[in-house]
């Protein structure tokens, strides 16, 4: 990839983006916390779970609010403030789909905090909230072609197909991993920089989108602060729905990003992938809970809570820096390499965790 930044002048208006929506999330956090512990919306300690405690759940509507406000206002001003991109880089009605799709699927995740629905009503909230992309087009048209220089274009059918299972596959991988203080939300964050520098590249060049993402991770960046271990409140299904949706969306607007997005987010989304093969190969649910994750093997094993978080970090950094300079067919290549070599690690670290056990 030819990483030149470009869109100079709109680096002010993202930092301002960025600083505004972590205020705001920051100043909104503790009254969500306020409200849902009052309703008695919290997670119960168990075998599974890490908290001693119980604690509020739903934080992530905090994170919504912020995006929403911040973000929209960007769509609304619409160019008119200097250095703020155009909003018509993205079309109208991709731009009520991201808004739209994105509190919907926090709704569904609510009502999922409030009420603990089953997997399969969870799982068909998901479809929906892809199916409003589809309706609102936004598809992947194509992706990169790890073997030549042109891309790879999919008909119509495949494109819907693929966005559908790309909106849920990326919800289930959030959801999956969110099993530490403030580790999908971290995970999320990483993302979205790494999204938002690359709609800066020469490449790209969508300064819009480089807003929108820098405006999420500036909204989860409010929410660490009560998130990270010892988290105070955890961001719930209703968090982790928005975000799946939103970097779907945000990884898919404009030059589809579809590959990068893969790369960055290897970790869960591999993880994920792993724990539903032991799952079915078991003869269990895909969905069923269980203390199979990279983040419990690395406990199991004797690293502390924070340092599980920082190391998958780092991980995931690392995978966002080598997205944003590889070329397509390295980073499929480098996928590859983290679903082997992932598949691998959860194996030993299952095994020595066994041995220490015994």
């Amino acid at each position: 990839m030819n990483f030149i930044l470009t869109a100079g002048a709109a680096v002010p208006t993202i930092v301002a983006a960025f600083v505004i929506a972590a205020v705001l999330s920051l100043i909104a956090t503790p009254t969500v916390r306020t409200f849902v512990r009052r309703r008695g919306i919290v997670d119960h300690p168990n075998e599974r779970r890490v908290n001693r405690r119980p604690l509020p759940r739903g934080g992530g509507v905090a994170v919504v609010a912020a995006f929403t406000i911040v973000g929209g206002a960007a769509v609304l001003l619409d160019g008119t403030v200097a250095g703020l991109p155009s909003a018509h880089q993205i079309g109208p009605n991709q731009l009520v789909g991201l808004f739209a799709g994105g509190v919907l699927a926090a709704v569904i995740g609510a009502i999922d905090d409030a009420l603990d629905l089953r997997a399969r009503w969870q799982f068909l909230g998901q479809i929906v909230v892809a199916l409003v992309a589809v309706w609102a087009g936004i598809t992947v048209a194509f992706v990169g072609n790890p073997f030549g220089p042109e891309n790879i274009t999919f008909p119509v059918w495949l494109g819907i197909a693929f966005t559908v299972v790309w909106i849920v596959g990326m919800t289930n991988s959030l959801n999956f991993i969110d099993g530490l203080d403030g580790l999908s939300s971290g995970i999320a964050l990483i993302a979205a920089v790494t999204l938002g520098i690359l709609s800066l590249t020469q490449q790209v060049n969508q300064p819009f989108v480089a807003v929108l993402c820098f405006t999420l991770a500036g909204a989860l960046l409010g929410f660490l602060r009560w998130n990270f271990h010892p988290a105070v409140i955890f961001q719930g299904s209703a968090g982790v729905m928005f975000l799946g949706y939103t970097l779907g969306i945000l990884s898919i607007l404009g030059t589809a990003k579809v590959i990068v997005a893969l790369l960055v987010l290897a970790v869960p989304i591999v993880d994920s992938f792993w724990v539903i093969v032991r799952r079915l190969f078991s003869g269990r649910s895909p969905f069923s809970p269980d203390r199979g994750h990279i983040h419990h093997r690395l406990l199991d094993v004797g690293l502390s809570h924070r340092n599980t978080v920082l190391l998958i970090y780092g991980m995931c950094a690392t995978l966002g820096l080598m997205s944003l300079i590889v070329s397509v067919s390295t980073g499929i290549y480098a996928f590859l390499g983290v679903l082997v070599g992932f598949g691998l690690l959860l194996y030993v670290l299952g095994r020595r965790a066994g041995e220490e056990l015994s």
